[in-house]
């Protein structure tokens, strides 16, 4: 059987199609003239055959690699891991191979880096995490070697080249909203790293939320972190030993809120009784933490597949030029609800 499958080729497909080999082809290489009727006879013989592509041969018929680079230096874990098997799925789909490298250190650093990676990978693109994605040394040596590449969640030089994002700041103003309708006015926030965007649009929707419903949050409630355990149970250690210690804090991603979780049992307090506790991302460590964290839940998987086909689309090329309408590409996130947060007054008769 796994000779067989082996052996299987193009021309199987396109007999099984009852199509020609160029049909199957463009179909593969999904070229938006074929029909529907058409793509969906030749997906369903790919399928039923179990035929992949053969790599090495389809960058001999054309100029493009079928590799697509993801260069990342994001300290949270989750927020990586769940990018990469979007990313994964979406290639394996595709017939598109991921390359990935991390890239840390100084400036002159990342750009070796880069250009090292470019070099060695020929990729018909690249992916840029956050912070990455705004690092000016990085962005020229891309535009440089004339490497089409795509930003997640970009804060700066936002026609640099087309991103994907989410709305953060809503989505941080939404779950403030959240916890002030749960009663919550004493409510601590944990700001995520300094050097990325979101950390910053995050922390204005918490502060519009409590402004616009005339809350006034003190200084010693807001404490900075780094989107790492560590840093959020040390801001949690330092929030909740206050003499007036919140009733609810919002922690700027999940990693950082199950520190709080952990640092409210350290203390002798229970979550959500004596203190809510507010996330977002929501990776894995969300939903299997407990109490589950009420959290937001990014759309990081479909972000990368958003990614992924921006590349393979082949709009990034250089000599093309990109409407305004082809820079932003906003995902939806969503509220999801969960233990970690209660109440004031339900707190109050437990």
């Amino acid at each position: 059987m796994r000779s067989e499958q082996k052996n299987i080729t193009i021309q199987h497909v396109a007999d099984r199609a009852g199509v020609s080999k160029m049909t199957v082809s463009r179909v593969l290489n999904q070229d938006v003239k074929v029909s529907d009727k058409t793509r969906a006879k030749v997906m369903d013989a790919v399928q039923a055959l179990n035929y992949r592509p053969n790599i090495s041969a389809r960058q001999l018929a054309g100029s493009k690699s079928y590799f697509i680079g993801l260069l990342y230096d994001n300290p949270s874990q989750g927020y990586v891991s769940q990018f990469l098997l979007g990313a994964l799925k979406r290639c394996r789909a595709t017939g598109y191979h991921l390359v990935i490298d991390q890239c840390q250190g100084s400036s002159q650093d990342k750009v070796r880096m880069t250009r090292d990676f470019v070099a060695s990978t020929r990729v018909d693109g690249v992916i840029l995490l956050p912070p990455l994605c705004d690092v000016p040394e990085i962005l020229g040596t891309l535009k440089q070697s004339g490497t089409p590449f795509v930003r997640i969640a970009p804060n700066a030089d936002l026609e640099a080249s087309p991103y994907v994002c989410m709305d953060d700041y809503q989505a941080a103003y939404d779950m403030t909203q959240e916890l002030i309708q749960a009663g919550h006015r004493d409510i601590g926030f944990i700001i995520g790293h300094p050097n990325h965007g979101t950390s910053r649009l995050r922390y204005q929707g918490f502060l519009d939320a409590m402004r616009s419903n005339r809350i006034n949050c003190p200084p010693e409630h807001i404490e900075q972190g780094y989107f790492t355990y560590k840093s959020g149970l040390q801001a949690a250690s330092k929030l909740l030993g206050l003499v007036n210690r919140p009733t609810a804090i919002f922690a700027s991603n999940d990693d950082m809120a199950a520190a709080v979780t952990s640092a409210a049992h350290i203390h002798g307090l229970g979550v959500p009784e004596d203190v809510s506790v507010a996330g977002f991302d929501d990776v894995e460590i969300a939903s299997s933490l407990w109490p589950p964290l009420t959290t937001i839940r990014q759309p990081i998987a479909e972000m990368a597949e958003c990614a992924i086909e921006l590349i393979r689309s082949g709009k990034l090329t250089s000599d093309r030029t990109l409407r305004r309408s082809d820079y932003r590409h906003l995902i939806d996130f969503e509220l999801v609800r969960r233990e970690s947060v209660q109440a004031i007054g339900d707190a109050c008769k437990s």
